[in-house]
């Protein structure tokens, strides 16, 4: 059963998004209920990871005790202090 949702969006996205769905021959609703089925799904199958990805994982050894937050931190006060 469909439902109707108002949704509340800038003029410049609308229209956008007007003309992307127009493109592709689609309707607004559909892209939306699509996003929205997606995001919210329930992926029982762990995602494949690409062929590139394996190849370079494993590279990089890093600590297990590292932290990353403080070591960002450091590096943006280097840069800009």
């Amino acid at each position: 059963m469909d439902t109707k949702l108002t949704l509340k969006l800038k003029k410049t996205v609308i229209d956008q998004a007007k003309k992307y769905a127009s493109d592709h021959e689609t309707s607004l609703s559909r892209i939306i209920e699509n996003y929205l089925a997606a995001i919210t799904a329930e992926s029982t199958e762990p995602e494949e990871i690409s062929p590139l990805v394996k190849s370079i994982s494993g590279v990089v050894n890093v600590p297990s005790n590292f932290n990353h937050k403080e070591s960002f931190h450091k590096h943006l006060n280097e840069k800009y202090l």
